[in-house]
């Protein structure tokens, strides 16, 4: 219902007329427009003739006034407004009620929109003792709140809120319904105070505790409780568009929730609301920021950032400045300030160029649509930052101690010896001039004067290389291929990611084949080792062609199996086989050489800056050189194992444990500020005028004793003179209880929104917030009492229960003649279901967590990370901390209406599906619940079957079941029994325990149903 339900009395113009006439009429009959010759925007031409020679309104008589007559017609032809949605019968009653009443418009003098006035504290009304039974709040047990003044004519019962909500139900000629049952009461306020139901424990407490605070008692319990944070943090992240991941096109992972959890700490801490916003919004700024005060500025660091190669950094961190004006006008103030990024607002107070002044506000922070989401911050928890100070110190012992062992006399000796020793391994080969050289695949292959070949030309899919090399007389006990660098990049293949494999080396002395006895390398990849260049098999023999490091020259060594004794010169032959897996992965350039050394193989794997040291005379190596090798060798020496072990471990544990603390981002401000623009029709490449941090004009003014900068505009956002932020937050807190607000466009305050149902309670709830009078020791701008003040009320404790007469009267319970009756948000269905398994893993905080979704959703271009189902209690969490991809939230959440967070949602959807029913039926999640449901119940070992099906019931509902529905229960529980006796196989999928399978499967079908019941998955 979006029109206000005019009360008995005078129709208030400004407040019941003006705005369906702002949202309906003067787009086409305002300023710009006037359609027919008619103005519905200004009082001196409303009255008058328009085209058709006939005033619009003529006041005393709606039915001759052609604004009723269009309005109200059939005619699609006339009909008004011609498009979009049409009046509701309570806003043509509101119009027809104004202009019977003489169509009183005030003068030409605008009157600032109620919202953008100050609230002041209403008094509370008195109300006759004729409107409300003394039995409202009597059955509940609640105490009654301090009441204002009474006298023998009046009674005010619960809370102020009550005089409010009563006194327009005596100006309605309604009565209040009856008090909710005690059981009905307990759950509702459970799952409004923590989001989720009562044990039966709970429950049964509640039940026999006969004391006057017994619901006082309740509500305290579940304010206090560790839950409270998750179930008010679960709106707040919407309005935040908190997510796990960046959003646009690779939607990659970001950290984020160390904020999410911040938000759930301070709520469960009470924060002051002010303090709240100021920390969120400029926490950085205030002196000696702590940890949790940076971490909280991450509320706008949730903004979307667009890692799509192309893109202009700078054009998406303009966007996110849009967004974060935009959503800090919704979320604080209910306004719709998006509408002044392109122009003037058509029906607020707010001009472009005021938009752009609140821009200059947030326009200088750190962070720049970067990848990696810098500025980001470790989160040290309690003793972390000291643990990781005494790794350190152990890190820098170790290093002390290496250092010291380096210079001991010993350590010199050896270096020398390894030097001469890897030399020798390194010149005990001699080079191979090929006399011969051919490419089978009809590359070019040319020698250089390092009798070294390379290919060019033509690259054949699989190549072969066969050279032939003079050798002299002597013994022969191994060759050595070394393949080598080309190009500035550096490939040693001539595969296009500058990558070879080699599959086969064969030799021939003359006419007679040689075989190897081994091979090996200074270097193989992974799964391609050297050992498959003797048998020519496997994978063939490669080096990692990505990595660049990797990429240095790199030889393979092959002893023979039986040395060669030459007593002449004589012609070696060598065949050089390449893969055909790899089309064109042929080595580009290489050398061959020989040897007569016993040990054939690799010295220590060296680099080449290290190779061509040692190659060096000791008089010719230069400072730098001399320091490499001394570098190399203290790196690889047998003699300083120990100490280097013991170095490599400190740094492992300091490395490890610094890694595994999480980061956030958060805002920074920067030294220099960014100059900000008016940008024409809001387009990023159309600037104008330079502008300066400022306010709208038609709001308060900013504090001169505040700094122009976020730290003081949160604080201007916080200020008791703000007409908007505590109207707002109240009216929220009210629509989350109630399903509605008191204004029902709780993301619209402005012209177009609605106005308030109960304008005076709006602003007494809203002074209240700020300045509690209510009690003594009540905090200011506490989110706690708020609630408590709500929930106490008489109001919120009334039935659900609706009688036809009332459904008619009021079918969306704008008058509050009734109680709440809301449908579960999906986070809240889930849950429950969880909770009342026994599943539920209590939990607070953390990482998000993967239970189970469908196979096969996340399939994100550029980005192949999977849904890996989560193990042990994180299967179990609550909602609340399920991964939030943007471009592929949650299926279950997505089905019962979640948003995708990618802008600031302010109130979900309420849709009633098919979808939603067959989630809750067939979900492995539910299903699993269900399960869990009915183990609990076959574990009453002494209860029959009727005791467990009250048993599940009231596990599930609260409340005790009625003759009839235990009935149905049973009988379907015998019918599914005996059908699983009847399907073994049926049962035993579904049973999935020891317990008798028939049985366990025909109660989970029982749960099943339980856990789909309507009354299951709202709260009423």
């Amino acid at each position: 219902m979006t029109a206000r339900l005019v009360a008995a009395g005078k129709v208030d113009f400004p407040r019941d007329v003006q705005p369906i006439l702002e949202k309906h009429c003067v787009e086409c009959h305002g300023e710009k427009k006037q359609k027919s010759g008619i103005r519905f925007d200004r009082r001196s031409t409303v009255f008058k003739p328009g085209d058709s020679g006939k005033p619009a309104i003529i006041p005393g008589k709606s039915s001759d006034s052609l604004l009723i007559q269009r309005i109200t017609t059939t005619n699609d032809d006339e009909v008004m407004p011609p498009k979009g949605e049409r009046l509701t019968e309570a806003q043509v009653a509101t119009l027809r009620a104004w202009i019977d009443e003489g169509a009183v418009w005030p003068g030409e003098e605008e009157k600032p929109h109620w919202a953008y006035v100050k609230p002041v504290r209403a008094a509370v009304p008195q109300v006759s003792e004729s409107v409300i039974s003394k039995s409202v709040i009597s059955k509940t047990g609640a105490r009654q709140a301090p009441t204002v003044s009474l006298n023998t004519d009046s009674l005010i019962t619960g809370s102020p809120i009550d005089a409010f909500v009563l006194a327009r139900l005596e100006k309605e000629k309604l009565k209040p319904a009856p008090p909710a049952d005690r059981t009905t009461l307990l759950r509702r306020v459970s799952l409004d105070l923590i989001g989720l139901p009562p044990t039966l424990a709970e429950v049964e407490q509640f039940e026999s505790d006969k004391s006057t605070n017994a619901y006082e008692s309740a509500i305290d319990r579940l304010l206090a409780s560790p839950h409270f944070g998750e179930r008010w943090a679960r709106p707040w992240l919407d309005g935040a568009r908190y997510a796990d991941t960046q959003g646009f096109e690779k939607d990659s992972r970001r950290s984020m929730w160390p904020w999410r959890d911040w938000v759930i700490q301070a709520l469960n801490a009470d924060m002051p609301f002010d303090e709240f916003t100021i920390e969120q919004l400029a926490g950085d700024m205030l002196p000696d920021a702590t940890q949790d005060q940076k971490v909280a500025t991450g509320f706008h660091r949730n903004t979307m950032t667009n890692t799509e190669g192309g893109t202009d950094d700078e054009e998406f961190r303009f966007e996110a400045m849009i967004d974060r004006v935009n959503t800090t006008w919704a979320v604080w103030m209910g306004s719709t300030m998006a509408c002044a990024q392109c122009h003037n607002h058509k029906y607020d107070p707010f001009s472009a160029k005021e938009y752009y002044q609140f821009m200059a506000f947030l326009n200088n922070t750190a962070d720049a649509d970067k990848d990696d989401e810098r500025p980001t911050m470790k989160i040290f928890g309690r003793g972390q930052e000291q643990h990781l100070a005494e790794l350190k110190d152990k890190a820098k012992a170790a290093q002390k101690a290496l250092d010291q062992a380096k210079e001991k006399p010993e350590i010199a000796t050896a270096r020398a010896k390894w030097e001469r020793e890897t030399l020798a391994a390194l010149t005990n080969w001699l080079v191979l001039d090929a006399t011969n050289f051919v490419s089978a695949g009809g590359a070019t292959l040319t020698k250089s004067e390092s009798k070294s070949i390379q290919a060019d030309g033509v690259n054949p899919s699989n190549d072969t290389y066969t050279v032939v090399a003079g050798v002299g007389a002597g013994r022969i006990t191994g060759l050595r291929l070394e393949v080598l660098e080309v190009g500035e990049k550096k490939i040693l293949g001539r595969h296009e990611n500058g990558s070879f494999v080699l599959r086969k080396v064969e030799a021939m002395l003359g006419d007679k084949p040689l075989t190897f006895s081994r091979a090996t390398a200074d270097y193989s990849q992974k799964d391609y080792n050297v050992t498959n260049l003797i048998a020519g098999n496997g994978n063939g023999w490669a080096v990692d062609s990505g990595d660049a490091k990797k990429r240095m020259r790199r030889s393979a060594y092959l002893r023979f199996a039986e040395p060669l004794e030459l007593n002449e010169p004589a012609a070696l032959t060598i065949k050089l086989s390449h893969t055909d897996k790899f089309p064109g992965a042929n080595m580009a350039r290489f050398r061959l050489y020989v040897t007569s050394a016993e040990q054939v193989g690799p010295p220590a794997a060296i680099s080449n800056d290290v190779r061509e040291a040692l190659l060096l005379a000791a008089d010719k190596r230069d400072g730098k050189q001399v320091a490499r090798l001394k570098e190399y060798f203290e790196s690889v020496a047998p003699e300083l194992k120990g100490v280097r072990d013991a170095l490599a471990s400190a740094k492992k544990a300091e490395r490890e444990f610094f890694e595994a603390i999480p980061i956030s981002a958060v805002m920074q401000e920067l030294d220099e500020p960014r100059e900000t623009h008016r940008h024409v029709r809001g387009a990023y490449l159309t600037t104008a005028e330079v502008v300066t941090p400022g306010t709208p004009a038609n709001m308060h003014p900013f504090p001169t004793n505040e700094p122009m900068n976020r730290l003081g505009l949160a604080r201007w956002i916080v200020s008791t003179n703000n007409p908007l932020t505590a109207r707002v937050m109240v009216n929220r807190v009210w629509e989350q209880i109630f399903g509605k607000g008191l204004v029902e466009t709780v993301e619209e305050f402005g012209k177009q929104g609605e106005p308030p149902s109960h304008p005076e309670l709006l602003d007494w709830l809203a002074c209240e917030f700020m300045q509690p009078t209510l009690s003594p020791s009540a905090k200011r701008w506490s989110f706690k009492a708020l609630l408590k003040t709500i929930v106490m009320s008489s109001t919120y404790q009334q039935s659900s229960r609706v009688t036809p007469e009332l459904l008619a009267r009021d079918p969306f319970n704008r008058l509050l003649a009734r109680g709440p009756r809301v449908r579960l948000e999906g986070e809240l269905v889930r849950d429950q279901a969880l909770a009342v398994s026994g599943l539920l893993a209590h939990k607070i905080g953390g990482p998000s967590v993967m239970p189970p979704q469908p196979d096969g959703l996340w399939q994100v271009v550029y980005n192949g990370e999977n849904w890996v189902t989560s193990k042990g209690e994180d299967r179990y969490r609550r909602g609340l901390y399920t991964f939030w991809r943007r471009t592929t939230p949650h299926p279950m959440l997505v089905s019962f209406d979640a948003p995708s967070r990618e802008y600031c949602v302010l109130k979900r959807n309420r849709s009633n599906t098919p979808l939603q029913s067959l989630n809750l039926l067939n979900d492995p999640a539910f299903v699993e619940c269900a399960q869990a449901l009915a183990r609990n119940a076959l574990a009453k070992k002494d209860y029959d079957t009727k005791a467990r099906v009250e048993f599940l019931f009231r596990t599930c509902l609260s409340r005790k079941p009625a003759v009839d529905e235990v009935d149905r229960l049973t009988k379907l529980f015998e019918q599914q029994l005996a059908n699983y006796k009847a399907d073994t196989k049926a049962a035993e999928k579904l049973a999935t325990s020891e317990i008798d399978s028939a049985e366990l499967a025909a109660w989970t079908v029982v749960a099943n149903v339980l856990l789909n019941l309507d009354e299951m998955i709202t709260k009423g």
